[in-house]
């Protein structure tokens, strides 16, 4: 019995029972585990990667490259994730109907499940930012004022105060934000489209996303009412600063002389 006690006191006996538990779980895992809803899920990844090959082959390797790897044309695929595929292909951007300084919004010409295709290709060549989920972009419960202050101090700066969209150098441009899904402002922020510098989650947690697409639907959303005042078109104090200055300076100037006039005239009567 001595020696059994000093046996289960050994310094070992721990990490023995723990390597024992961690193997038998393994192991019931492994006699469990749904293996025939994995091997399916596998094959439909597989095939929706075939799929979306054949896709890229006629839509996008004349710029992009057979492998992905870029051209003189457009640039490499490798590494930008199924995020920026959802994104570029949902809003109509790609496939672009011409070169340019910068690529508008169009009409989209695939449908989701061939856009999913393209996107788990494109994936497959490289990891990077991966489509979110509705729980990761839904804006239900977020904090507009706080979305506000990200906002203005990330994205105002291009696309104006509340997402009007603003001119840029050299024909370059930041589109408008009104009617834009939840789904791909959360998608431009993951990728940094075109022109647009990335947020990752590192830099731009999802909460704050999150703050950040409540706000642009709430200024961008159906307006019977501006409570502040005028809009303005939304341009922030440039145009606020105008305005005060020829209406509300004009307008003392007007009342002074006006002022000027009748103290004269009461002077000489």
């Amino acid at each position: 019995m001595k020696k059994l006690s000093a046996r289960r006191r050994h310094p070992l006996a721990a990490v023995v029972v723990l390597l024992f538990a961690l193997a038998t779980t393994g192991g019931l895992y492994a006699a469990f585990a749904p293996v025939e809803e994995a091997q399916a899920n596998e094959a439909a990844q597989s095939l929706a990667i075939e799929e979306g090959q054949k896709l890229y082959t006629v839509g996008c390797a004349s710029c992009h490259g057979t492998g992905g790897q870029g051209t003189s044309d457009g640039p490499s695929l490798v590494g930008v994730g199924s995020a920026a595929v959802d994104f570029q292909v949902g809003t109509g951007r790609m496939p672009a109907q011409q070169p340019g300084v910068q690529v508008p919004k169009k009409k989209v010409i695939y449908t989701q499940d061939k856009i999913d295709q393209l996107a788990a290709y494109v994936a497959s060549l490289g990891a990077g930012p991966i489509t979110p989920t509705e729980k990761q972009y839904n804006p239900q419960g977020a904090d507009i004022a706080k979305g506000g202050d990200l906002f203005r101090t990330n994205c105002a700066q291009c696309h104006n105060f509340t997402g009007e969209g603003g001119a840029l150098t050299e024909g370059k441009y930041a589109p408008g934000l009104g009617g834009v899904s939840a789904k791909h402002l959360y998608e431009a922020m993951q990728t940094g489209p075109q022109n647009m510098p990335g947020f990752p989650d590192t830099l731009l947690p999802e909460k704050q996303k999150q703050d950040i697409i409540a706000y642009v639907q709430t200024v961008n959303g159906e307006k019977t009412a501006t409570p502040g005042g005028f809009a303005l078109g939304g341009l922030g104090p440039v145009s606020e600063g105008l305005f005060g200055w020829i209406f509300g300076l004009g307008a003392l100037i007007a009342i002074a002389v006006w002022i000027a006039a009748h103290t004269a005239k009461a002077k000489k009567s």
